[in-house]
C-alpha cells in the first residue's frame, strides 16, 4: 500500500506530460477574397510551413468565411476576432503614412522584389515606428504592377481615362487620381464584379491576377505602365496576445518564417497568377492590352511628384527620418531583390 501514492502521483506525471507533448496551438485565419485568391492561398502556405517548422505543435484553422469586410480586417485581428490574417493599408485612409511608399507609380514589374525590398525597409524604418501598433507583423508585402483596365475602349491618354469611371483599392492611386482629374470611387475589391456588371463602374485599377480571380469577363481594354501605375501596401498579421502566449521555442518559429520568408511567399503567389491571368483569362476574352504613351507617363510623373513630396514631409512629421533617402533606398533595394 505504501507505494501507491508514488506510484498514483508517477503515473499523473506521465498522463500530463504525455498530454503537454500532444498540446497543440491552433490559429484561426480569415480571408476577405476567394478561396482560391492567392492571398487565400499563400496565407494556407505560410500555415503549411508554420506546422511543418513547428512539428505539428502549431497549426492553422481557416474559418469558412470572413470575419468582417476587408476594410475592419486590422481591427478584428488587433481585437482577437481572429488570429492571422491579411489587409490593405489604404482601406483605411489616413491611419498609415509610412507604408505609402509601397503604393507608388513605377516601382518594379514584378511582385516578389518589391515584396521583399519593401519587407527590407519596413524593418529597418517603419516597424520602430509602430506603423501597426496593435497587431504583430508577420510580413508586408504587394501585389504586382499596377494596370488601367476597362470594358469601354482604349485608354491611350491621360483624357482618356478623365471619360471613364473606376473601381480603385485606394493609398497613394487615390490621391493620385485625384490629382489626374479621374472618377474614381474606393471599393474593395471583392466588390469589383459588382460594379463592373451593372455598369456602376466602366473599370477598375488592378494588378493582372485580378481579371481571373474575381472573374471580370466584361474587361476589354488594359494599359500597362513600366513598372506599374501604382502598387498596394499589405499587411499580413497575427494577434499579438495570440503570439505572446506561445513558448519562447513556438515564437522563434514563427519569427523565423516572418519578415523576407512571408513576403516571398506571398510575393511568388502573386507572380504567378498574374502570369496565369495574362495568358488565360485575358487572352481567351480578348483583352487589348497597350502601354502608356511617354506623354501619358510623364503626365503621371508630373503628378506623383507633389504626392512624394506631401508624403515625405508627412513621414517626417510621424518620426521618419529623411523621408527622401528612405524612398530613394527602396527603389534600389527593388533593383537588388530578387
Amino acid at each position: 500500500m505504501a507505494f501507491r501514492p508514488a506510484l498514483t502521483a508517477a503515473l499523473t506525471a506521465g498522463l500530463l506530460a504525455t498530454g503537454a507533448a500532444s498540446a497543440q496551438t491552433v490559429f484561426t485565419t480569415s480571408s476577405w477574397v476567394p478561396p482560391t485568391h492567392t492571398l487565400t492561398t499563400a496565407q494556407g502556405a505560410w500555415c503549411s510551413l508554420l506546422e511543418k517548422e513547428s512539428a505539428g505543435r502549431m497549426k492553422c484553422n481557416a474559418l469558412p468565411k470572413a470575419v468582417t469586410a476587408a476594410p475592419g480586417t486590422f481591427d478584428a485581428v488587433r481585437d482577437g476576432l481572429v488570429d492571422i490574417s491579411f489587409t490593405v493599408d489604404g482601406y483605411t485612409p489616413g491611419r498609415f503614412i509610412n507604408t505609402q511608399v509601397a503604393e507608388f507609380p513605377f516601382l518594379g514589374d514584378s511582385a516578389v522584389p518589391t515584396s521583399v525590398a519593401y519587407q527590407r525597409i519596413y524593418s529597418k524604418y517603419f516597424a520602430p515606428l509602430g506603423e501597426h501598433r496593435g497587431v504583430k507583423v508577420l510580413g508586408v508585402f504587394t501585389h504586382g504592377p499596377g494596370i488601367i483596365f476597362n470594358s469601354k475602349k482604349p485608354v491611350l491618354t491621360a483624357e482618356d481615362a478623365a471619360s471613364l469611371k473606376f473601381r480603385i483599392g485606394g493609398g497613394n492611386i487615390n490621391e493620385l487620381s485625384k490629382l489626374m482629374g479621374w472618377n474614381t470611387t474606393l471599393k474593395a475589391a471583392p466588390e469589383s464584379f459588382e460594379l463592373l456588371s451593372t455598369g456602376v463602374m466602366d473599370g477598375t485599377f488592378f494588378p493582372d491576377e485580378s481579371v481571373a480571380s474575381f472573374k471580370l469577363s466584361m474587361i476589354k481594354h488594359a494599359t500597362t505602365f513600366p513598372g506599374g501605375l501604382y502598387n498596394t501596401s499589405f499587411v499580413f498579421m497575427m494577434n499579438p496576445a495570440k503570439y505572446n502566449a506561445l513558448s519562447a521555442q513556438d515564437k522563434a518559429v514563427v519569427d523565423k518564417i516572418s519578415g523576407e520568408t512571408a513576403a516571398r511567399i506571398f510575393g511568388e503567389g502573386w507572380d504567378k497568377v498574374d502570369a496565369a491571368s495574362r495568358d488565360g483569362a485575358q487572352k481567351a476574352q480578348g483583352v487589348q492590352r497597350v502601354q502608356a504613351s511617354p506623354a501619358f507617363i510623364d503626365a503621371v510623373k508630373a503628378k506623383q511628384q507633389q504626392l512624394e513630396d506631401k508624403w515625405a514631409a508627412a513621414a517626417e512629421a510621424k518620426g521618419l527620418k529623411n523621408a527622401k533617402g528612405v524612398l530613394a533606398e527602396f527603389r534600389a533595394e527593388i533593383a537588388k531583390a530578387k
